[in-house]
């Protein structure tokens, strides 16, 4: 990197660190106080203020008061960080993800960044139309040349009409800064200086909670990168970010690829409708390990982890299972309770849901520990699944979203039944009726048109899992595998594949390119997909 552009880049830092930040602190302060609040606690905890911020944290949410005034943005602008720097959720009954549910910590304009204060004051104070210009281009900049800037750097065709656009607007929200803006146009390049501007200018948190990974794997980035962390008000600081970024980079392409298969390298073919597209690799029969053979005593949930294992609910031996598919490398974790169903939350976590326990429990199938117990009132059933990298679980007439991070359910949606399997696929989650002996429908939630659906099958779907290709395969009560389109319009019975009705739980895991078929007597089939 040129060393002018890095100049250039620790003079635009040096700006929004020493001017504009106090300066958004002091209209903020000046703002709620001209308000007549007492404090920056106070004006969090006014019911307008409380209300836009929750929606700009939480999409698809219904508030259970003062719904004439819910939105639903198209972006989240304040993040998951900043929204726990402002707010604490409050115990108390109920299921519902309302902004009613969290009051004001008590923080201080001096406490917060650039990015936050530029937030308040642009959404929830009452600016000119002058000064709310000069705040949300002066935020924009922010984004768009330190945000999200890894290489450090600025070039001169751009720092130019920069420079000069941040002089205008901060001069428009304050006209004593012109002298502090010219000294530090002056100032030289201290290395030193501009990695610690950097460090606070880059949102770290931000990038860290896009990454499907997990905390052990974070921290041996941040060991064999030299990165240095301090708590400081979950402050992050990190001083080797080319290297972890570029690390970051590619492990990013890496898991995009990874998930293409072997041969990522060629586009994805839409399969034909019924078409042979699995073969049989390996059958094997875990009875050693699974005490009975009907359903009380075998296995009930079942998934295939990227690295090809297989993880098991073993409901009447309160047990997780985990073993590869030839049977070696037989692991156990005990559990309180019946372990049901199961899905992947990252390559070495699991979610579990327990019968009849309104819970979900994740482990550590590496370390063969739990990590995280998270109490859902009102779960109905016992199906889960995930989809946006949150946790999804049926309850009473309704499909409930969980943060699994947090244990906050983060959007509930409405059905006109209780979803008994559940699965996640693209923008949408798929469901099913309890009632596996009256009712034939495929049912699913679309997040593009915030709208439900309905396909009529020959048969009770039980499972279901989705192909390379966004197609699905349902494994219905009959003992039949129907090949169901991407777009949910059309389906066609796989004759190919020889199932039973005894045939419960089927997995397609898209790293490894394996379908898995699991009998209740704990018989369990994998097939390898053919190249398409």
């Amino acid at each position: 990197m040129d060393k002018e552009d890095k100049r250039r880049y620790f003079i635009v830092g040096s700006v929004y660190l020493e001017v504009v930040t106090p300066l958004f602190q002091q209209k903020l302060e000046g703002s709620y106080k001209g308000l007549n609040f007492r404090c920056l606690e106070d004006f969090l905890d006014n019911k307008a203020v409380l209300h836009t911020l929750f929606h700009l944290r939480h999409r698809y949410a219904r508030c259970c008061t003062d719904k004439e005034n819910c939105t639903n943005p198209g972006a989240l602008p304040l993040n998951h960080h900043q929204w726990k720097k402002l707010y604490v959720e409050n115990p108390g009954p109920g299921i519902h993800n309302c902004f009613c549910k969290y009051t004001a910590k008590s923080v201080q304009a001096a406490d917060l960044d650039v990015s936050l204060c530029g937030l308040l004051l642009y959404n929830c104070c009452s600016l000119g139309h002058l000064d709310e210009e000069a705040v949300n281009i002066l935020r924009r900049n922010k984004n768009d040349y330190l945000s999200h800037n890894t290489t450090c750097g600025i070039i001169k065709d751009e720092y130019d009409s920069l420079m000069d656009e941040l002089k205008s607007k901060i001069l428009q929200l304050d006209q004593t800064k012109e002298d502090e803006l010219i000294r530090i146009q002056n100032r030289p390049l201290d290395d030193s200086l501009c990695n610690k501007y950097m460090t606070t200018l880059l949102n770290i948190h931000e990038v860290l909670e896009k990454i499907d990974t997990n905390t052990t794997q974070i921290l041996s980035i941040v060991h064999t990168n030299n990165i240095k962390l301090q708590s400081r008000d979950d402050e992050l600081h990190i001083y080797t970010f080319q290297e972890f970024f570029q690390y970051l980079a590619t492990q990013s392409f890496k898991d995009k690829t990874v998930k293409l298969g072997n041969n990522y390298s060629h586009p994805i073919k839409p399969y034909i409708l019924g078409q042979s597209i699995f073969t049989l690799h390996q059958q094997t029969d875990l009875k050693s390990v699974v005490i009975g053979g009907d359903w009380r005593g075998g296995i009930a949930g079942i998934v295939m982890m990227d690295d090809g294992r297989l993880v098991m609910g073993l409901p009447y031996q309160n047990r997780l299972l985990i073993c590869k598919t030839d049977e070696s490398q037989v692991d156990i974790i005990n559990v309180l309770g019946s372990p049901w169903c199961v899905t992947a939350v990252s390559n070495s976590t699991v979610a579990v849901t327990l019968w009849k326990r309104d819970c979900i429990e994740m482990f550590d199938i590496n370390n063969k520990l739990k990590v995280n117990s998270i109490s859902v009132p009102g779960m109905r059933c016992f199906g889960i699944t995930s989809i946006n990298n949150k946790l999804v679980v049926g309850g009473e007439c309704r499909i409930l979203i969980i943060d699994h991070q947090t244990g906050e359910v983060v959007q509930v949606i409405q059905t006109n039944f209780s979803p008994n399997r559940l699965h996640g696929s693209g923008d949408r989650i798929y469901y099913c009726d309890i009632d596996y002996y009256h009712n034939n429908n495929l049912y699913w939630y679309s997040y593009t048109d915030d709208a439900h659906h309905i396909i009529s099958l020959p048969s009770t779907p039980r499972r279901m899992t989705t192909l390379q290709d966004g197609s699905l395969y349902l494994l219905c009560r009959d003992g039949s595998i129907q090949h169901l389109s991407s777009d949910g319009k059309q389906y066609k019975q796989v004759d190919t594949i020889a199932i039973s009705p005894s045939d419960v739980n089927i997995h397609y895991n898209l790293t490894q390119r394996k379908l898995v078929i699991r009998q209740t007597a704990g018989l369990v089939k994998v097939f390898n997909e053919k190249f398409n």
